[in-house]
C-alpha cells in the first residue's frame, strides 16, 4: 500500500481538520478491568515477556481483548531471539563449515535477525521503542464539553 500509513482518527482531530472531511471514529474495542492472561500456548521466554509487559501496556489502555493475538505473536519472537542468541552465545561461532569444508554464516545469526525484526515491527504497534511512542502520544481522546463551555462564547 503506497503512502503513509493512516493516522488515528483522535491525533487527526488534535492536528485540526484543514480538508473539512467528514471525522471518522473507530470502534473502541472493550477494555477488560484486568490485565488479559497469558495465553496457553505460550511458555518459557514468551510466557515471560507477556507477564513482564502486558500488565504495563493494559495499564496504557493498549492491551484490549482484539490485541491478545498480536501481542503472542510479539511475545513468541522474542522467544526465538532469546533462544537463537541463547544458542549462538554457548557455540561461540557466527560461521559454520559446511560438509564440503566451505565457511557459511550460522543459521542462527539469521533466525535471531529476523526475529528481531518482527520484534521491532510488531512491538512498533505497541509503543514498545522511544520513536513509537512518540506516535502513540498525540492520540489521546479530546476533552468532554463542559455544560459551561457556551456561556462565555455569547
Amino acid at each position: 500500500m503506497p503512502g503513509p500509513p493512516p493516522e488515528h482518527p483522535r491525533l487527526r482531530l488534535l492536528k485540526g481538520n484543514p480538508g473539512k472531511r467528514p471525522a471518522r471514529s473507530p470502534p473502541e474495542p472493550a477494555s477488560a478491568d484486568e490485565c488479559p492472561a497469558p495465553p496457553k500456548h505460550l511458555d518459557g521466554y514468551a510466557r515471560e515477556a507477556w507477564l513482564e509487559l502486558a500488565p504495563e501496556l493494559h495499564k496504557l489502555n493498549l492491551l484490549t481483548i482484539l490485541d491478545i493475538g498480536p501481542f503472542a505473536v510479539y511475545c513468541c519472537a522474542y522467544a526465538h531471539w532469546r533462544q537463537a542468541a541463547e544458542a549462538l552465545q554457548r557455540s561461540g561461532e557466527l560461521t559454520i563449515k559446511t560438509a564440503k569444508g566451505h565457511t557459511r554464516v550460522n543459521p542462527l545469526v539469521r533466525i535471531a535477525s529476523q526475529a528481531m525484526a518482527d520484534m521491532q515491527r510488531i512491538g512498533a504497534q505497541f509503543g514498545l521503542s522511544p520513536n513509537a511512542r512518540l506516535r502513540l502520544c498525540g492520540i489521546e481522546p479530546p476533552p468532554l464539553p463542559s455544560k459551561f463551555d457556551g456561556l462565555l462564547s455569547k
